[in-house]
C-alpha cells in the first residue's frame, strides 16, 4: 500500500524517522525495483543553514521545496550525482527529507547493472553493501535523476513509497533508530550539529555510523 500524502504532511523530523523501514519503489522500462529505506536526513528551511531554502530563500532551483508534501525534490551535486528528497510539512513551507541510504530488496540484478554494469551474482560482497549506501549511489541504483524532480509520489506509478512489509524479514519492522548529525554540511555553522540524521541501528546498508 502506498504511503499517503497525510503521512508526509506532518512534522519533518517525525516523517524522517518514520520513513525508516518503508519501501521505495521505482518502475521504469517495464522493470520494478524495491529497497528498504534505512537512512534519512531532515532539512527545515526556515531555521536550517544546511537547507537550500534557508531563511525562506526562493529560486527556480528550490521551488519544489515549497510544493505539496509528497513530491520529489531532485538536485545535482558536483555536476555528477543526484540527491533525492521528499517534501514534507505543508505547501509553502520549505522542508523535506533526504533519502540517504537504501537496502536493496527486489530487482537486484537491475540495481547492480545500474550501479556496476554487472549482474548481482558477479559483484563482490563489498559492492553489494555499497549498492545504495549514499544519496548519489542510490539515485544511480534506482535510476532517479532530474526528470523525477517535482514528481508526485502519491499519484506516480513510477516512483513512490510503500508501507513496510514483514514478508521480507521477520524483524523487518522491529528496529532501533539512531539519531545523529548530518553528513557533508560543515559550511552550515550551528546547523551542522543538529541531530537530524536518522538510521536503522546495526543495518549493513547505511552510509556511515
Amino acid at each position: 500500500m502506498k504511503v499517503s500524502r497525510e503521512f508526509f504532511s506532518r512534522d519533518t523530523l517525525v516523517v524522517a524517522k518514520e520513513l525508516l523501514g518503508k519501501i521505495l519503489v521505482r518502475e521504469f522500462d517495464g522493470k520494478i525495483i524495491k529497497g528498504r529505506i534505512v537512512e534519512t536526513e531532515a532539512y527545515i528551511g526556515p531555521i536550517d543553514k544546511a537547507c537550500h531554502a534557508y531563511g525562506l530563500k526562493k529560486t527556480p532551483k528550490v521551488e519544489p521545496l515549497y510544493g505539496e508534501p509528497g513530491i520529489a525534490y531532485v538536485y545535482s551535486i558536483y555536476g555528477m550525482y543526484y540527491c533525492f528528497n521528499i517534501i514534507t510539512k505543508e505547501k509553502g513551507s520549505p522542508e523535506g527529507v533526504l533519502i540517504r541510504a537504501i537496502e536493496p530488496l527486489e530487482g537486484l540484478n537491475i540495481i547492480s547493472e545500474n550501479r556496476f554494469k554487472d549482474s548481482y551474482e558477479n559483484i563482490t560482497k563489498a559492492q553489494k553493501k555499497n549498492l545504495a549506501n549514499g544519496p548519489g549511489k542510490l539515485c544511480i541504483a534506482f535510476n532517479i535523476n532530474k526528470q523525477n524532480n517535482w514528481e508526485d509520489l502519491i499519484i506516480s506509478d513510477s516512483l513512490y513509497v510503500e508501507e513496510s512489509q514483514k514478508s521480507y524479514n521477520e524483524k523487518f519492522c522491529d528496529f532501533d533508530i539512531v539519531e545523529t548529525t548530518r553528513i557533508g554540511i560543515d559550511y552550515a555553522e550551528e546547523a551542522r550539529y543538529f541531530p537530524w540524521r536518522f538510521y536503522i541501528k546495526d543495518n549493513n546498508f547505511i552510509s556511515k555510523k
